[in-house]
């Protein structure tokens, strides 16, 4: 059926080499009209790459044929690409976090048509209008600054709705939405499919790749591996087809220390984000949090980091109360913490990986003069690169070159140089392939074999259900429920999760 659609967008040979490496191979690739494609392939294989040669960021090499709804262009600059009505939703959102949500939405107007002028009034219809479509409420005159990643994500959501595209590129646009927004946003793509507007999805989440899909291309090491019906597909077999190997989805059976509690928080509290929170962390354990965006699952982790002080209750550690005010507190306690924005909070991605890697113990790796110790940095950045497997090629790469997998990891040994005790990844595979993911997983199982408590904060409901020992379900700031892996199903929890 497929087959019998107009192309809006066919490329040939294209072809990329950045200083020595192949980014792309001689790639041929296509969009139908009205389609809704799936590209997708693990960290590294070329999906960047691509849907920046499709923007005009970068130019492909002598020899590609690229063609525009029947025109043939030998290349784009990112305004023509525009002009030509394509639209890409970046995974790093591009968003201006100083302006509002309504300038944020509405400012590819003023860009694109050179307008010196803001008409305020168009501003709002045309930022509420795009909100309508997808069926949310932001606040548009906040700052984007101030929103959460969820709601900057849907920022820019509706920033290329807004702009009428016949194209639209999503980069991981769900990673950090909930069920029930994504949904919303899947009903969005499907109305704009009726419009026969392109819709070019990129995401590391299979089920969603099965669900909203009509064709998949799958990229590996900067080859096309096939593209292929997505009916034809399902979670094990798109996962051989982009990384060459089999996964295996078995519950964590590990054994933990069920008589050492190192973590115990009793009728923890904090207006408007969490009311009467019990629960405790052996040692060893790996403990499952999950629930709705909103639930309150990422205040109570904050709660326990210290940036988000409760308002009472009680927090214990080995059985003794203590007062975690601030996150030097939390440090000096032994708990660490992965921000799910790893971004704009758990990296610095202009600096170094060895530099981002001694921030949480810069005292440590002083010496004379109060001056950072050459060698103490060079052997810290050693040791976290040999046992976290880091693929870096040089301690002084920035670390906004890596692959979200090896950025994660960087962001990973920041705080295992502190030695915590208890470690809470909130998010932790955010916009991370699914070979990376496994390596992240089996870094986290032998952190809890060492002894380390580990609090897992997600809703992907497999990455709880397979790596954790136990889990707590939360909604509206309470938790509802506690499962246990070996007694329940993908399903059964995801629909625990919605029902409660």
């Amino acid at each position: 059926m497929l087959m019998e659609l107009e192309k809006f967008l066919e490329l040939k040979n294209i072809r990329k080499n950045f200083g020595g490496v192949q980014a792309l191979k001689g790639v041929d690739f296509d969009l139908c009209k009205g389609e809704i494609h799936c590209l997708v392939g693990g960290n590294g294989s070329g999906k960047s790459t691509l849907i920046k040669i499709i923007s005009g960021v970068y130019q492909a090499e002598e020899g590609a044929e690229i063609h525009i709804n029947g025109e043939i262009l030998s290349h784009l600059t990112p305004l023509e690409s525009i002009n030509k009505g394509i639209q890409v939703i970046y995974q790093d959102l591009s968003l201006f976090p100083n302006l509002s949500v309504a300038e944020n939405i509405g400012i590819g107007q003023y860009l694109e048509k050179g307008r010196m002028f803001v008409d305020r009034k168009n501003l709002i219809q045309r930022s509420e209008a795009a909100m309508n479509k997808i069926g949310i409420s932001l606040p548009l005159e906040k700052t984007v600054g101030e929103l959460s990643i969820a709601d900057r994500q849907l920022v820019a959501i509706c920033r290329a709705i807004a702009n009428e595209a016949r194209l639209v590129i999503m980069d991981e646009p769900t990673a950090s939405l909930t069920r029930n927004e994504v949904d919303a946003l899947f009903r969005v793509v499907r109305d704009l499919q009726s419009r026969k507007i392109t819709i070019l999805f990129v995401s590391h989440r299979l089920d969603e790749i099965m669900e909203i899909a009509q064709r998949v291309t799958v990229l590996r090491d900067g080859e096309k591996v096939g593209v292929y019906e997505a009916s034809e597909l399902d979670d094990h077999k798109l996962a051989f087809l982009m990384t060459g190997q089999q996964f295996k989805y078995e519950v964590n059976c590990s054994p933990y220390n069920k008589e050492e509690v190192i973590l115990e928080v009793e009728n923890l509290c904090k207006e408007k984000n969490y009311k009467d929170i019990s629960f405790s962390l052996h040692e060893g354990e790996i403990l499952g949090i999950t629930g709705l965006l909103g639930s309150g699952r990422t205040e109570l982790a904050l709660s326990l980091f210290g940036a988000n002080p409760p308002d009472s209750g009680e927090i214990r550690l080995d059985g003794r109360p203590v007062s975690l005010s601030n996150k030097r507190d939390a440090i000096a306690a032994g708990i660490g913490y992965v921000s799910e924005d790893r971004l704009s909070l758990g990296l610095i991605l202009d600096q170094p990986a060895d530099n981002n890697m001694i921030l949480t113990i810069m005292d440590q790796i002083l010496g004379k003069g109060n001056l950072i110790d050459r060698e103490k940095k060079a052997s810290c950045f050693k040791k976290w690169v040999n046992e976290l497997n880091i693929k870096v090629s040089t301690p002084d790469i920035a670390v906004k070159t890596l692959s979200g997998g090896n950025q994660q990891k960087v962001v990973l040994s920041k705080w295992l140089a502190t030695s915590p005790r208890i470690l809470i990844l909130d998010s932790p595979t955010v916009g991370v392939d699914i070979a990376a993911k496994n390596g992240l997983y089996q870094v986290v199982k032998d952190l809890a074999l060492q002894g380390m408590g580990i609090i897992i904060i997600s809703d992907e409901v497999p990455e709880v259900l397979y790596n954790c020992h136990r889990v707590l379900v939360m909604r509206k700031g309470h938790i509802v429920g506690e499962c246990f892996p070996a007694q329940i199903t993908e399903k059964e929890l995801t629909q625990k999760i919605n029902e409660y």
